[in-house]
């Protein structure tokens, strides 16, 4: 995981190598992303772009809101415009809330690529270079296709950033994998553990008939690890 990650460091900035001859020693980019202080799993990516950084001689500065909140994310997103960088690698956690700033960048001739959080076509309609990342319902087909294989007919799929399109969208391949609807199967469960584990406890409680459960990033696994252990559920599901 780590050397994908890092590949996936090391790939944007070859792309604003590309869209700009070379890529220079001393040249600085920002990597916005939209999760909280709290997201540990954001740490194997900044240790992705400190290589990259070692790799090409360039300066690569991470920033994201403290809390998660959109609206502070969007104003980075204006911050990093305004200081000129030589490109810009963001995510798109919210499409609507980030389409202005994002495309104020480009439209200051900043190169802009996305990664992760977002969808190809939302990246497409904001000007991006490009868009690194899964195909989310794909991802989450072929996860669904593996619980139906193991004999799952039911799930619940924990979506922790409800606003992204890509997170509805895995859960929607997941359902898919399973052939069986969405439905009321995906709850928005937020990002602070206890809304999560409580939702999750309140879930289980009205469908006990549940026998899989897919969660999109750390955010919502361990609280809802917490649940299923707290009501005795744990390698049950």
């Amino acid at each position: 995981m780590k050397k994908f990650l890092r590949t996936v460091a090391v790939a944007a900035i070859v792309v604003f190598g590309a869209s700009q001859a070379a890529v220079a020693d001393g040249e600085r980019y920002v990597f916005i992303e939209h999760s909280p202080d709290s997201d540990s799993w954001w740490n194997t990516i900044k240790n992705a772009l400190n290589d990259a950084e070692k790799q090409f001689g360039v300066t690569v500065e991470f920033r994201n809101p403290p809390t998660g909140d959109i609206g502070d994310m969007a104003r980075i997103v204006e911050q990093a415009a305004a200081s000129n960088p030589d490109g810009i690698i963001v995510t798109i956690p919210d499409f609507d809330a980030l389409k202005g700033p994002i495309t104020s960048a480009i439209a200051r001739g900043i190169p802009v690529i996305t990664v992760n959080s977002g969808t190809h076509e939302e990246s497409e309609k904001l000007g991006a270079l490009l868009h690194i990342g899964q195909p989310e319902f794909d991802a989450g087909k072929a996860a669904g296709k593996r619980a139906a294989k193991s004999g799952a007919k039911t799930f619940l799929c924990v979506n922790h950033f409800i606003s992204s399109a890509a997170s509805t969208q895995r859960c929607e391949g997941f359902a898919a994998g399973m052939g069986i609807p969405l439905a009321n199967q995906m709850i928005d469960s937020g990002t602070d553990p206890s809304e999560v584990k409580n939702k999750v406890l309140a879930y289980l409680s009205a469908n006990p008939d549940v026998d899989a459960i897919l969660t999109l990033g750390p955010a919502a696994a361990g609280p809802t690890i917490s649940a299923l252990k707290e009501n005795g559920l744990a390698g049950e599901i």
